[in-house]
């Protein structure tokens, strides 16, 4: 017998234990790091990355634990540890209610999931491919050459027109559709106030802002409930997303609740016109900013097509058209913030998270990362050819999210975005005129602040 044989068995090595996450440097008494948030939220977020993989930071008197790289995001996205909770939800609670699938949980989620995918089935898009072409010809034909152009009501003017008769088969035009642009607006910018700085009963006051902001929110609910009135008195049964949420069965079998349906369309509306029309807002300032690829947009129609007008069966072979889409939303995405609860104690990437922790992590941020991109700062519509998109990390791109919370109208989104940015550039150049500021508004989405174009005919 040797002495190896007498030798205790190996243990294996104990598990690392478990760090605290840095805090970010510069948080003030009361406010925390909301003051930054509010100051130059954009450049905040894109700076915790210096600090660390997972750093606390403090709004009011509450830790929040921010993530900062592709990977990280990507495993809080698909871990069951953690739900859709914390202060942006918290925050939208008043716009979105608490039983619309944008904020549900478990089976309830998986449910109205069930109820929205059919009408985004890759095999349902192509029927609305007419009235996105139809729609997106409109556009081109309303504008004059030389005429200034208010981008931001054009913007959600078509937004709404091709939601509304996609998914809803309404006729809910220009008029609802400024009203939507107006609202939307102002709950945005307020709700992402209350996110950053929660001074809680100081916004129930009755000062200018907070009476703006109440206003708004009622209108936009009214809208929402003019909308489903109007369809039950109609007693059409359209073979659509609203038709589908008023026959829709809870677990029981029973029909869904009124708050629900309404919960649903207000899901619609935000998810399907705020997100698109700050996105086509970006788009319509690359054009403006980047003529070559406007010019090299024009071209790529014109070998599609052969000098017909662009429809949505070109849609597939646009390829430059769809890399310009997609570099416009990686540099300026409409949803730039997100946030996660977790549901039990947990860790990710080595730090501890406690039960009940908020996260947050900024899209805008992870998308416009230096270790992830080269020239990351730069307008680069070639790097979404497929030779180089292989170089960018995995999660480092995910503008519709992932997992089941990945939105599920991305394909009919990029499709209505890459055949309204074709018909545009097939028409015209645009410039910006005196007035424009298409400096970055910040709110729950971007969009800029106000985009004035002048459309110049192309010869």
């Amino acid at each position: 017998m040797t002495i190896e044989s007498v030798r205790p068995e190996a243990r294996p090595p104990a598990p690392p234990e478990l760090r605290e996450p840095p805090l970010a440097g510069g948080a003030v008494p009361l406010l925390g790091h909301g003051w930054k948030l509010v100051r130059d939220p954009l450049a905040f977020m894109a700076a915790l990355r210096d600090h660390g993989d997972v750093v606390r930071i403090k709004l009011g008197p509450k830790t929040v634990y921010a993530v900062t790289t592709p990977d990280l995001t990507g495993a809080l996205a698909l871990s069951t540890d953690f739900e859709i909770a914390g202060p942006l939800w918290e925050s939208l609670e008043s716009l979105l209610g608490k039983e619309g699938v944008a904020t549900a949980n478990g089976p309830r989620h998986r449910r109205q999931r069930r109820t929205l995918q059919p009408a985004f089935r890759l095999d349902a898009i192509p029927a609305y491919g007419p009235i996105m072409a139809e729609e997106a010809h409109a556009l081109t034909e309303r504008w004059k050459p030389g005429e200034t152009v208010d981008c931001t009501a054009e913007s959600f003017r078509i937004a709404v027109r091709i939601v509304a008769r996609c998914l809803l088969r309404g006729a809910y035009m220009d008029e609802r559709a400024d009203r939507l642009c107006a609202a939307l607006d102002t709950l945005f910018r307020g709700m992402y106030r209350r996110m950053v700085i929660p001074l809680g009963p100081l916004y129930n006051l009755p000062l200018p802002a907070n009476r703006a902001f109440n206003g708004a929110l009622a209108d936009f609910h009214l809208l929402v409930d003019e909308v489903v009135a109007e369809r039950r008195a109609s007693g059409q049964k359209p073979d659509d997303l609203l038709t589908a949420l008023l026959e829709a069965k809870d677990e029981n079998g029973d029909p869904i609740g009124e708050q629900e349906i309404h919960d649903q369309v207000v899901a619609i509306f935000t998810a399907g016109t705020e997100t698109v029309a700050s996105t086509i807002l970006w788009l319509l300032q690359v054009l403006a900013e980047h003529p070559e690829h406007a010019d090299k947009v024009r071209t790529e129609v014109e070998s599609v097509t052969g000098g017909r007008p662009v429809a949505f069966e070109d849609v597939r072979g646009l390829r430059h058209t769809n890399n310009v889409v997609v570099e416009a939303i990686r540099l300026r995405p409409a949803i730039w913030i997100l946030t996660r609860r977790a549901v039990t104690d947990t860790s990710l990437g080595g730090y501890r998270i406690p039960a009940g922790a908020d996260i947050v992590y900024s899209p805008y941020a992870i998308q416009r990362d230096a270790k992830s991109y080269g020239h990351h700062l730069e307008f680069d519509p070639d790097r979404w050819l497929p030779e180089r998109a292989k170089e960018v990390p995995k999660y480092a791109m995910s503008p519709f999210g992932v997992g089941n919370r990945k939105c599920p109208s991305d394909h009919f989104s990029m499709a209505m975005l890459t055949l309204i940015t074709a018909a545009l550039s097939a028409e015209y150049r645009f410039e910006q005129v005196p007035g424009s500021n298409d400096a970055t508004r910040v709110g729950i989405t971007l969009h800029p602040h106000t985009l004035l174009l002048r459309p110049v005919a192309r010869q």
